[in-house]
């Protein structure tokens, strides 16, 4: 898949949305925030990186919406991206992104992702329950974010594009 629709007005979305079959519109997308600060969509089975044509973005994960009192919302919004794995402080830069459009969004993601790469073996990490410990080797994780751009996808010298070196897929 190409890169992701660009989003940069109301009409563009309405647009966009009037594209989508009532099944489509039923799942939820992959979005990134590029570092113009506009929302890019693209279908749930894209790669995050795809959508955002291999550019570093502000933010990345999954958001469905829903139609409230005859205007599009915000029905959830995550930073699950394991193409980007970005910050759960990225939030603000995707709510620009979505006030920008005039879409009602929540006020924080509706899911959080906490992601962290592993000092000792350098694989990515999903914390789950606050426990900061690598499921690959077992190290201590930092409490702070560190997927920093040295594991960015467009980053690498070995011309991945799923930010992996390793040859798994993005399913850890």
């Amino acid at each position: 898949m190409g890169p992701g629709t660009r989003i940069s007005a109301v009409a563009d979305f309405e647009s966009w949305a009037g594209r989508q079959s009532p099944a489509e519109l039923a799942e939820p997308f992959t979005y990134v925030v590029g570092t113009d600060g506009l929302l890019r969509l693209a279908p749930r089975r894209s790669e995050h990186v795809a959508c955002a044509d291999g550019a570093a973005v502000l933010g990345a994960g999954e958001i469905t919406f829903v139609r409230e009192a005859g205007e599009w919302a915000v029905g959830e919004v995550s930073n699950q991206s394991t193409g980007y794995c970005p910050d759960v402080t990225s939030w603000p830069a995707v709510a620009r992104a979505l006030d920008r459009v005039a879409l009602r969004r929540p006020g924080a993601f509706t899911h959080e992702v906490v992601f962290r790469r592993c000092p000792a073996c350098a694989e990515h990490n999903i914390v789950r329950e606050a426990d900061f410990v690598c499921v690959f080797c077992g190290g201590e994780l930092p409490q702070e974010w560190n997927v920093d751009d040295a594991a960015r996808p467009d980053a690498r010298s070995d011309g991945r594009s799923d930010g992996r070196s390793d040859g798994r897929s993005d399913g850890w």
